[in-house]
């Protein structure tokens, strides 16, 4: 098959983006197919050019990726470095290219690629693409709307409330209790969020989340593990548990090797693992999900299991959850790739 793997972007993930897309196009390469791998935001050159037999030169065509920085992105200064100064999210040749292939491979994250908008413009484009739909993304992108399907469908989540930009408030005005965690309502990769423990910190807390976005979570800290549990087709994989070396999972921790333990499957009882990936699955059910996405949990010492969010587009990079949940299972890497591609493309017979 012809395949464009769609990296880059302008979101707070935009690194862990390409590497993301750079092995995922490397996957599909090993099994076969001619894979171009493109930042959505950049482009593929900055004029008109004549695309006829890109894909025999996919290799050639495609963008090189180093590894990913510790800290996120300058995105004002991405959005300088464009050639052609547009602020179109799709860069030159972009949409052009992607009608040309078989199917896009959305290796994007956070804003824009994660939140439905991008699955939204392929449909009126006629661009088949991997992943959940437009309206089930833009549901687990954003953690209110999220947590309500969460609560209406019996799936335990951590107590929380949302504040906006305009709305200012205490810790005092919250109802919540110290310590707590502040975080941007529809980010990703951990990016913006903080466990404060006092009201001071809280006040600063709000402001870093702020200059995100425009809506906050605060919400109660749980004390306790970490989990993951992906979805492929509907059905959960092995529970995975991730053990922060210091700190907790923030953006350094998951993406910087040997600063997280991982283990897969986890070191649980049956009867609560099973619980867990009873909850990933119920989540795909509230949220429309399909084809795979990731949950996050949390477990406290008295092993009651909190569902925090779901991941649409997780991450595939070297230090990455899914792959290793698919891997604990028999499926390679290559594999995995392979069929998401396939099962996606079922959307469209």
């Amino acid at each position: 098959m012809n395949i464009v793997v769609l990296a880059g972007g302008l979101s707070t993930e935009r690194d862990v983006s390409f590497v993301t897309g750079d092995m995922v196009a490397k996957a599909l390469r090993n099994k076969g197919h001619n894979v171009i791998l493109l930042d959505v935001f950049m482009g593929y050159s900055d004029k008109p050019e004549d695309l006829t037999g890109i894909f025999e030169k996919s290799e050639e065509a495609s963008i090189t990726v180093s590894g990913i920085p510790t800290t996120a992105p300058d995105l004002e200064a991405v959005k300088r470095s464009r050639k052609d100064k547009s602020d179109c999210f799709f860069g030159p040749n972009i949409i052009e290219i992607c009608r040309m292939a078989d199917i896009a491979f959305i290796a994007l994250h956070g804003a824009n690629g994660e939140d439905g908008r991008i699955q939204a413009a392929f449909d009126l484009f006629g661009i088949k693409y991997t992943g959940t739909d437009y309206l089930s993304s833009a549901l687990a992108m954003d953690k209110e709307l999220a947590k309500g399907l969460f609560r209406a469908n019996h799936i335990p989540t951590p107590r929380g409330i949302s504040i906006k930009g305009s709305a200012r408030v205490s810790f005092a005005d919250t109802g919540l209790t110290l310590p707590c965690v502040v975080k941007p309502c529809r980010g990703g990769s951990s990016v913006g969020v903080s466990i404060v423990h006092t009201s001071d910190e809280f006040e600063r807390a709000l402001e870093a989340a702020f200059q995100l976005e425009e809506e906050v979570i605060v919400e109660d800290y749980i004390q306790g593990r970490e989990f993951s549990v992906g979805v492929l087709e509907g059905k959960a994989l092995p529970v995975i548990e991730i053990a922060p070396v210091e700190g907790f999972y923030d953006y350094k921790n998951k993406y910087k090797a040997g600063s997280a333990v991982e283990t897969c499957p986890a070191d649980l009882p049956p009867d609560i693992s099973g619980k867990m990936q009873d909850y990933a699955e119920a989540v795909v059910k509230a949220l429309g999900l399909v084809t795979y996405s990731r949950m996050d949990f949390l477990m406290n010492k008295s092993n009651e299991i909190f569902c925090l969010e779901a991941n649409t587009l997780p991450g595939m990079t070297p230090t990455s959850l899914l792959p290793q949940e698919a891997q604990a299972v028999g499926m390679s890497f290559e594999d995995l790739c392979e069929r998401i591609v396939e099962i996606s493309l079922d959307k469209w017979k």
